[in-house]
C-alpha cells in the first residue's frame, strides 16, 4: 500500500487517535473518570532514550519495527510511561495498546480498548474476540453523531445506535452460528463524525480524514497477519468513509457494506476503484432513501448505494425499521452481516 504523505500522516494522527492529553469525560460516565492528564506528551516521547519513532510520521510498518526490536521490560516502560500515545498509535503490538488503555481508563477492563481519547467528543476503538489470532476481521464504521458519550448508551441511549452494541450483536451472532470462529469485530470510532444532518454531513471534509485513518488503522491489522482477511461496514455518514478509503485498502479487504448509506463519494460501483465486494441495503422507511443522490460543488455523496443503478450486491434488509435499526438480533440484514464477518470470499484458498 502507498505511503501516505507527512502532511496527510500528521492530519491523520491529528484528528484521530493521537489523544495526547486527557482532559477529562469518559466513556464510562463522570463516576469512572480517567487519571489526569500525563505531564508529557511528544516531546517527552521523542526524548526517551529508547528512540521511539516520531507518531506524527512514522508508518505503522516503522512503528512495529521499533517495538519489536524492544526488550519486553523496555517495550512494557515505554507504554507505561506514555499510555496516551502507544495506546493510539497503529503498528503498536495488540497487547501493549490494551496495556496502555487501560491505564487511561482503568474501569474498562476488561475491555479491549484498542484506541480511545476523551477530548472534545472523543474517540475509542473496541475489539471484541482474539484479534491477534483472527483470520477474519470485521470493521464497523459509525455514522453522524455518534461520539465517545454514546459509544455504549448511543445517541440519545438509544441502545441501537451505540457502536458497542451493534459490533456485540455481530460479534455473538458469528458464535452463535460458528462456534470457535476466529473472528474479531472492531467497533471503530476512529474519527471527529459530524454533529447532526448539518453542512458537515453533506461536505466529506470528515469523511476524507476519517478514510486516512481507516486506511492507517487497516494496514496496522494487517502487520500481525497479511493473510487474515477483512470486511469494513459503514452506517450512514461512516459509508462514506468507507467509499472514500476504498481505493487505498490492500487486497486483504475483500468486502465493504454500505448500510443506510446517503453515497460513497462516486456515482457508481466502479468508480470506488477497489476489488473488493461491495454490498448495500437500506432498509424500506430508511429516512435516508429520501437523500438526493447527487454530488454538486462538493455537496453531496453521490448515487445512493442501496439503488440498484449504483451497482453494489444486494444485503437483505427488508425488515429492518428505520434508519438504526440494522444491527437488530432479529433482522435478516444482521445474519448477512455475521455471515460476512465469518466466511472468506468464495474462491479463497485457506
Amino acid at each position: 500500500m502507498p505511503r501516505l504523505p507527512v502532511t496527510s500522516r500528521r492530519a491523520v494522527l491529528a484528528t484521530s487517535l493521537t489523544g495526547l492529553a486527557l482532559l477529562g469525560g469518559s466513556v464510562l460516565g463522570p463516576a469512572q473518570q480517567a487519571p489526569p492528564a500525563s505531564p508529557v506528551g511528544v516531546a517527552g516521547w521523542l526524548a526517551d532514550p529508547l528512540a521511539p519513532p516520531d507518531p506524527f510520521t512514522a508508518t505503522p510498518a516503522e512503528v512495529a519495527a521499533f517495538f519489536a526490536r524492544l526488550a519486553p521490560a523496555d517495550a512494557a516502560a515505554l507504554t507505561h510511561r506514555f499510555p496516551e500515545i502507544t495506546g493510539n498509535l497503529d503498528g503498536t503490538p495488540t497487547a501493549l495498546r490494551y496495556t496502555a488503555n487501560g491505564i487511561r481508563a482503568p474501569h474498562s477492563t476488561p475491555r479491549q480498548i484498542l484506541g480511545f481519547d476523551n477530548r472534545a467528543d472523543g474517540l475509542m476503538v473496541e475489539v471484541l474476540g482474539d484479534l491477534d489470532t483472527a483470520d477474519r476481521v470485521m470493521i464497523l464504521v459509525p455514522g453522524v453523531n455518534t461520539d465517545l458519550a454514546g459509544f455504549d448508551t448511543g445517541l440519545g441511549d438509544v441502545q441501537r445506535r451505540a457502536p458497542a452494541w451493534q459490533a456485540r450483536q455481530v460479534h455473538d451472532r458469528v458464535q452463535a452460528t460458528a462456534p470457535g470462529a476466529r473472528v474479531a469485530v472492531i467497533a471503530w470510532l476512529g474519527y471527529d463524525t459530524p454533529e447532526g444532518v448539518g453542512a458537515a454531513a453533506v461536505r466529506e471534509d470528515r469523511a476524507a480524514a476519517g478514510a486516512l485513518a481507516l486506511q492507517r488503522f487497516v494496514q496496522g491489522l494487517l502487520l500481525a497477519d497479511a493473510g487474515r482477511s477483512i470486511v469494513v461496514v459503514g452506517h450512514s455518514y461512516g459509508s462514506i468513509v468507507a467509499g472514500l478509503a476504498a481505493p487505498g485498502l490492500p487486497a486483504q479487504v475483500t468486502d465493504i457494506v454500505a448500510l443506510g448509506s446517503p453515497g460513497m463519494g462516486v456515482p457508481e460501483r466502479s468508480g470506488l476503484n477497489t476489488s473488493a465486494r461491495v454490498w448495500a441495503c437500506a432498509s424500506p422507511n430508511d429516512w435516508i432513501r429520501r437523500v438526493p443522490g447527487v454530488r454538486v460543488l462538493g455537496l453531496g455523496h453521490g448515487t445512493l448505494p442501496s439503488d440498484p443503478e449504483f451497482g453494489a450486491l444486494p444485503l437483505p434488509c427488508g425488515d429492518v425499521d428505520g434508519h438504526d435499526g440494522y444491527f437488530e438480533p432479529h433482522t435478516a440484514a444482521l445474519q448477512a452481516i455475521a455471515e460476512l464477518a465469518r466466511a472468506l470470499p468464495a474462491g479463497d484458498p485457506r
